[in-house]
């Protein structure tokens, strides 16, 4: 459920996301609702006679936390009547801090929703300046307090590592801060210049300096390290997450399982075939108004582009990659890898391709080697 508003926008966001002055001030979020539920009827209509139990639904943005708490619920019940909730389905809705309260968690909680994913980012005021980020230091943590009160039994943080003016002491401050709360599912992320962001330019001007990528590396091994510590053990190269508290959606999409994105811009796959919604809110609600299919394009994956998929999705797990789906000059490249101490040699004997610490500092590398690319 991709819901494409912001109350305004960071500065090194480039996702399908819409701020009330960029859209001319038009309050398209009074009308999501029912626009994501004509699109999960359509849904449950294309997919008649095979009905496909819904695992995880996953709220994602945006920030889908600027709807009214009781419009996502009327969203998931859409689904489960349309389409049916597997018992124990895993629901998770992402938030900005300063945009969740007691009473609409309490209320998404007392509706199924299982998980509660807060963008924290950092915990020291000038990273969040430059971030141009809108909650204060402090204020995820009470975000995370809050779920905690209201019920919900997983609660994951964001951080984001790399911003310009960042020392290692800030970083290790927000890894602190962050685990100071408990969560049983922590991500992060270095921090990537989009071309056309606001940060991205001041970067090019010169205003603040590139990320390091030597300081990346370092940050990276200092999360992995204090997340281990605290129990919990990555699962992919940006998460990492207590026994039994994985993101079950997002494994979904790393390992090449069916969904059906919901919302403007949202991506969807089905059987080796991939479909992507027109990008903005208003072309959005009028297909579904006029009765269309909100799609905007597709396309086929056939046998070696998903076999490439397959290569650069599940290195990246700790699951790793069967060895059986590498082509014979990526097996060679896997045989090097590992001799580079890049690749666990004992999993590659048992058939496996998982990556190392050091490996998972070089991963774009290591999956084009073994895509042969």
């Amino acid at each position: 459920m991709h819901v494409p508003f912001c109350a305004s926008r960071c500065a090194y966001c480039d996702f399908n996301t819409y701020t009330a002055a960029e859209l001319r001030g038009r309050d398209a979020r009074a009308g999501f609702a029912a626009d994501a539920i004509a699109e999960v009827e359509l849904a449950a209509r294309t997919l008649a006679g095979e009905r496909p139990l819904v695992s995880t639904v996953f709220f994602g943005g945006g920030t889908p936390t600027l709807l009214p708490a009781a419009d996502l619920v009327r969203i998931l019940r859409a689904v489960d009547e349309r389409l049916g909730l597997v018992p124990g389905a895993e629901v998770t809705v992402e938030a900005n801090p300063e945009s969740v309260d007691p009473a609409g968690l309490a209320l998404l909680r007392e509706h199924g929703v299982t998980r509660m994913s807060l963008g924290m980012q950092s915990v020291r005021p000038h990273v969040l300046a430059v971030l141009e980020r809108a909650h204060t230091p402090g204020r995820a943590q009470t975000a995370a307090a809050h779920a905690r009160a209201a019920g919900f039994e997983h609660v994951s943080l964001d951080l984001i590592f790399g911003t310009p003016g960042e020392t290692d002491a800030d970083w290790a401050a927000s890894l602190d801060a962050a685990l100071a709360v408990g969560p049983d599912h922590v991500s992060v992320y270095g921090l990537t210049l989009a071309a056309g962001t606001r940060l991205d330019a001041r970067v090019r001007r010169g205003d603040l300096p590139a990320p390091d990528d030597d300081a990346m590396a370092d940050r990276y091994l200092a999360a992995d390290a204090a997340l281990g510590a605290a129990g919990l053990d990555w699962y992919e190269l940006s998460n990492w997450a207590a026994a039994e508290a994985r993101c079950r959606h997002n494994v979904g999409y790393w390992r090449g399982g069916d969904w059906w994105g919901v919302g403007p811009g949202a991506h969807s796959h089905l059987d080796g075939r991939r479909w992507w919604n027109v990008r903005h809110p208003s072309d959005y609600a009028a297909r579904l108004a006029a009765g269309r299919s909100p799609a905007a394009g597709e396309e086929v994956l056939g046998p070696e582009a998903r076999r490439l998929e397959r290569i650069m999705l599940e290195t990246r797990t700790a699951d790793g990659l069967d060895t059986g789906v590498l082509a014979a000059p990526g097996a060679e490249a896997a045989r090097r890898l590992a001799g580079e101490g890049l690749l666990e040699a004992g999993a590659l004997a048992a058939g496996r391709v998982r990556l190392t610490l050091g490996g998972r500092l070089v991963a774009d590398a290591v999956v084009r080697a073994l895509a042969n690319a």
